[in-house]
């Protein structure tokens, strides 16, 4: 299907919008949208703000007012066909007159497809596909949980050269560089949980909390949870006013994960400890890693898993690696390799 420099534009500024650090990342998926004249200039734009705000197509048809009439409604999403604290955007683009709509990637959520259909049942020019990759990262979460019914899991650790998260006296601060932990505040910002276990709280009291590179913490932080059954102390850094914290009592991943999905989480970070990675990893809900290798070798230690009941290397889990960098170190400090591999569940 062949688009305009004009549409191919505009999608990409609708993706941009889609994407604003301000939107609250959730249970709904990011979109934006923009409006073309018949020269191609842009009319309005607009971008959906979370669940119970206007949709994209909503927001920039209401910026428009009247000029949207014969306009290319360029969005990131298919509109959508159906009625939920909104109404449905396919309506709403065939009663301001749009010409013509542009859409990334079809809606994968039954309730709510069907837009393009209805559009073009109207006398409207449809065409889909533009930037469906760039779309589909965008709200990879999302995606995932449309498909699976639960939130995507990222397992992130940090290790030495021969896979030890810790010395044997159990001290691990700090096996990975300074580079490689701003790094890793990147990643936890993307997503909606920060998730790990008792024994990480009781270890190693941390306060899970996101900050940005210049070491504060950032407006915008991810749910704390903290799942197992021993007690959290009540002067533990996690039950801080830094962000929401949840602790779920129970050690069973699947469970905490359907507790998430019903709070609205999309996307969860875990850090926990070797038993608790082992755990999500044993019970297949681990969808993507990521390691950060640091050129240190400990020879004894904590592993960075626990027992996987692999007992034969041809039972061994084989993720598949999509992307490894150089983290390079400051201040003298040694570079870092981050792997990146995804886990089919």
């Amino acid at each position: 299907m062949t688009f305009g420099a004009a549409e191919t534009a505009a999608m990409r500024r609708a993706l941009e919008l889609a994407a604003d650090p301000a939107v609250p990342l959730g249970p709904n998926p990011r979109v934006g949208s923009v409006l073309l004249a018949a020269d191609g200039s842009v009319v309005a734009e607009g971008f959906h703000r979370g669940a119970g705000t206007a949709h994209a197509e909503a927001d920039a048809l209401s910026r428009a007012g009247e000029a949207a009439r014969g306009t290319t409604a360029v969005v990131t999403l298919e509109p959508c066909n159906h009625t939920g604290r909104t109404g449905p955007c396919a309506q709403a683009l065939i009663r301001a007159g749009v010409r013509r709509v542009v859409f990334a990637q079809s809606d994968p959520n039954p309730l709510a497809s069907g837009g393009a259909e209805t559009l073009r049942a109207a006398g409207i020019e449809v065409a889909q596909g533009l930037l469906a990759d760039e779309a589909r990262a965008l709200n990879r979460a999302w995606l995932h949980g449309v498909a699976s019914g639960r939130p995507l899991v990222t397992w992130k650790f940090a290790g030495s050269l021969d896979g030890r998260s810790a010395a044997a006296d159990g001290t691990s601060q700090w096996i990975t560089s300074a580079a490689a932990r701003r790094d890793t505040h990147r990643l936890r910002a993307e997503a909606d949980v920060m998730l790990v276990g008792t024994g990480t709280v009781l270890a190693d009291d941390p306060r899970l909390t996101v900050r940005g590179d210049d070491g504060e913490t950032i407006a915008r932080q991810p749910l704390r949870v903290v799942m197992g059954q021993r007690a959290v102390p009540t002067g533990a850094r996690v039950l801080d006013d830094a962000a929401e914290t949840l602790l779920l009592r129970t050690r069973e991943p699947r469970e905490a994960l359907a507790e998430l999905f019903e709070r609205g989480r999309r996307h969860v970070f875990l850090e926990g400890g070797p038993t608790l990675a082992a755990a999500f990893l044993r019970a297949g809900v681990v969808d993507e890693i990521v390691a950060y290798v640091a050129p240190v070798l400990l020879g004894a230690g904590r592993n960075a898993v626990g027992d996987l009941g692999i007992t034969a290397i041809d039972g061994a889990l084989r993720p598949t690696v999509t992307d490894a960098r150089l983290v390079e170190g400051v201040d003298g400090e040694p570079a870092n390799v981050r792997f990146t591999l995804a886990l089919s569940s």
